[in-house]
């Protein structure tokens, strides 16, 4: 049975009590809060998975989720909230969002989003075949075992989705994929995901990269592809 620890943070007890009991007929193991602040409090790394409501009093999910990233926490979240547009759905996965799921919601579609991403392996990337463990470039150094990024001898915290697209274009230098092929890579079967989230990720990766973004070349209307020809100045 799946004894997966979970994390359910919404402060309408109804969500809460229907969340937590499907989900633990499912075999999850569940703690569930009512705000941000007592989630902070309760989180540990047993949890595997997040489910984070956006609107909430106090800190909002939105908020919660950018402070666990600056924090280098790695925790998968899925956020739910009735904010549905596209500029709200590009906003969460901008702060780190795993998946996005709009109230209301089937109960059938929130566990199989779960199991999609608690069943991931972490230690795996989807597709992608490692022929090097760790891949230096320059003053770049990227450990495909130990999922982490160092610039300068300083690690440099990514989330997964951004690890996985930068393993994916750094082990195909000069090969241009497109955003669908990265979705593909990256998202795999996720397909409620808009291309435009492969710029938003894309953009953050650049932004902690700083002037190693160079790396990354943007070819307009193709996508991305990684340019480990490029001649990176002393800073």
């Amino acid at each position: 049975m799946n004894r997966t620890k979970l994390l359910i943070v919404d402060d309408e007890e109804d969500i809460r009590e229907i969340l937590q009991f499907n989900l633990e007929n499912e075999g999850f193991q569940i703690d569930a809060v009512s705000s941000g602040e007592e989630a902070l409090e309760k989180l540990s790394p047993e949890h595997k998975l997040i489910l984070l409501d956006v609107m909430m009093d106090g800190i909002s999910g939105f908020r919660m989720a950018e402070k666990l990233r600056k924090e280098n926490v790695q925790t998968p979240i899925i956020f739910l909230t009735a904010k549905s547009s596209e500029n709200d759905l590009l906003t969460g996965f901008s702060v780190g969002a795993d998946d996005y799921i709009s109230k209301p919601f089937s109960i059938k579609e929130v566990i199989a989003r779960v199991k999609a991403i608690t069943r991931r392996d972490y230690e795996t990337i989807p597709k992608i075949k490692k022929e090097r463990e760790i891949i230096v470039i320059g003053d770049l150094r990227l450990n495909l075992t130990a999922k982490n990024l160092e610039l300068n001898n300083k690690k440099i915290f990514l989330t997964k989705k951004e690890f996985e697209i930068l393993s994916l274009l750094i082990q195909h230098p000069q090969r241009l994929f497109s955003r669908e092929e990265i979705l593909q890579e990256v998202w795999q079967d996720e397909s409620y995901v808009l291309e435009r989230t492969v710029d938003v990720h894309v953009a953050r990766l650049r932004k902690k990269l700083n002037h190693y973004n160079v790396y990354i070349a943007n070819r307009s209307g193709y996508g991305y592809s990684f340019n480990d020809s490029v001649r990176i100045l002393p800073q």
